[in-house]
């Protein structure tokens, strides 16, 4: 699959639309290179852009688009409420689908050091791909801002990694780096800029000092006033999402604001945000709430309510979240993206795959599917009342089985794929008929995986699926039954799958430990859909 590096470029212009677009223009231009997001601030004077590519295209993309900034941009008039050290003030490469973090510290140091030979100007390496401990932190680089950097860079502690130790009036200086996902976030109130500089200070991980520490780890944070908007922000950015989740920003700074009885008035996500992101904050606030929501689009409809990410802009996630964005450029979306026709055709086509794995997870899919039907037709009404507590519980399981089922279907034919791929390798020397040998079996062991991982995700289904059987509505009987025996009959697929390519593993431990699994899979599989008929006619009777 395509490796796909995400680069988000902050430029020391957020007023002046002939520049703004002219860096849009040198990114989205730039072969390999799509532009996703371009979010400019007035007050601020910055703008940020988001765009992917895979790591030879996205340098050439911050490449591109300093090129221009050299013409356009002048360091030596900029002023805004947003620190900064440099017309290009920071670039960094974020690993997004098939890339390493080590990849895109190579971007960083490439990109780095041909901006400095081409333009003459200073480049500091920060985050993962900081030389140094002290140089890590980005605001420590950036200390002093962009008046600091004549005496700055006379100081030898503070040679540039790339470029000059001199002093560039209108450029400033650019820091590059590679770093997890940021998420720009800011929280919005109606106060002054001291007060929400002052909430800033108690949250962020920085605090006051070392020996006044803030609340929150991996986040940084600062006040400023928005002119245009009339409204003072707490402006963070999470360094890690996964740490401190949105939802743990926003409700710390209502605490503080509620504490100085100051009006929290909805919050703003700069730039992109991971899905992943959004729905940790919805299952926060459906578990706070005691909700039951179970569709994505709804899901992140909660989070933009709660949040208020709708109070100075629409937010549209199709062009917010990445994986949208990412999947919307997509030309192949892989067989799950096909018309049900298109797949029945594409499998009843002259070639190995797609094949019984893709088959045998779409029967799980559709097993889990109806599962989940048959729960929410039990659920919600007014005959039906006293199993809505059983059925909140039910139904997630299936619901979140359906969409993770749905995957593998493309799952399997990429497993299957790599193993044609490795076959097809050189093998005229020893050493490659060594290497062709090995990527064979690896090739082998993914097919056998996917499979026995299908049947794995079954089996966590079938104490739901009795459950269900001894208390849905029984007008969808029938339903259930097909979900059970569409089930059965995907776990019967991945062990037919699963037993074709073990008889060519030559690694004897890992053939067993997978025929006795998946032995055992399907003898619970069986079990399970009987028992689950015998449930249905039980209570017809």
């Amino acid at each position: 699959m395509a490796k796909l590096v995400e680069c988000v470029p902050n430029f020391s212009e957020g007023n002046n639309k002939e520049v703004i677009d002219a860096l849009a223009q040198a990114i989205s231009r730039t072969p390999g290179c799509v532009l996703l997001d371009v979010d400019a601030g007035a007050s601020t004077n910055r703008t940020v852009y988001t765009f992917v590519g895979s790591p030879e295209a996205v340098i050439e993309g911050a490449l591109s688009a300093a090129r221009v900034a050299e013409q356009l941009i002048d360091m030596s008039r900029h002023t805004g409420e947003h620190p900064r050290m440099g017309a290009l003030d920071v670039c960094p490469f974020v690993p997004v689908m098939n890339v390493s973090m080590e990849e895109c510290v190579t971007c960083a140091h490439v990109f780095g050091q041909r901006l400095a030979v081409e333009l003459g100007v200073p480049v500091y390496l920060y985050g993962e791909a900081a030389r140094e401990e002290s140089r890590k932190a980005l605001p420590a680089i950036r200390a002093g801002e962009y008046e600091a950097l004549p005496e700055k860079l006379a100081k030898p502690e503070w040679a540039p990694d790339f470029g000059p130790p001199t002093f560039v009036p209108r450029w400033g200086a650019t820091v590059t780096g590679a770093r997890t996902f940021l998420i720009a976030y800011n929280i919005n109130l109606l106060c002054t800029k001291e007060l929400a500089h002052r909430i800033a200070l108690n949250v962020r991980e920085q605090g006051r000092g070392t020996d006044q520490p803030g609340r929150l780890k991996r986040v940084q944070g600062i006040g400023w006033y928005l002119e245009e908007e009339n409204i003072a922000q707490v402006s963070t950015n999470l360094l890690d999402f996964e740490t401190t989740p949105l939802h743990a920003v926003y409700e710390e700074v209502c605490r503080d604001a509620e504490a100085l009885n100051l009006p929290v008035v909805g919050s703003q996500l700069v730039g992109l945000v991971p899905k992943k992101a959004m729905l940790d904050t919805a299952e926060f606030y459906i578990k706070k709430e005691k909700l039951f929501i179970l569709e994505e689009e709804q899901k992140i409809r909660l989070v933009v309510s709660r949040l208020g990410l709708d109070s100075l802009s629409p937010f549209h996630p199709r062009e917010r979240i990445i994986e949208y964005l990412v999947q919307a450029g997509e030309v192949d979306g892989g067989l799950v993206a096909k018309p049900l026709g298109a797949f029945v055709r594409a499998v009843g086509g002259r070639s190995a795959a797609p094949g019984g794995g893709s088959v045998s997870a779409a029967a799980a899919a559709l097993g889990a599917a109806l599962g989940c039907m048959v729960g929410l037709m039990s659920y919600g009404k007014r005959q039906f009342e006293e199993l809505d507590p059983i059925m909140r519980k039910l139904i997630p399981p299936f619901h979140q089985a359906m969409d993770e089922l749905v995957a593998m279907v493309d799952a399997d034919s990429r497993a299957f794929s790599s193993y044609m791929e490795a076959m097809k390798l050189p093998k005229s020397t020893p050493e490659e008929r060594e290497r062709r040998t090995a990527a064979m079996q690896q090739g082998l062991k993914t097919a056998v995986r996917v499979p026995c991982a299908l049947a794995e995700k079954v089996s966590g289904l079938w104490p739901a699926l009795k459950e269900l059987a001894r208390h849905c509505n029984l007008a969808c009987k029938s339903d259930i039954q097909v979900g059970a025996k569409m089930l059965e009959a995907a776990v019967f697929g991945a062990y037919f799958n699963v037993m074709i390519n073990l008889k060519d593993i030559t690694d004897e431990k890992f053939k067993l430990a997978m025929s006795q699994k998946v032995s055992e899979l399907l003898e619970e599989a069986k079990q399970g859909s009987a028992l689950v008929l015998a449930l249905l006619e039980k209570r017809a009777a």
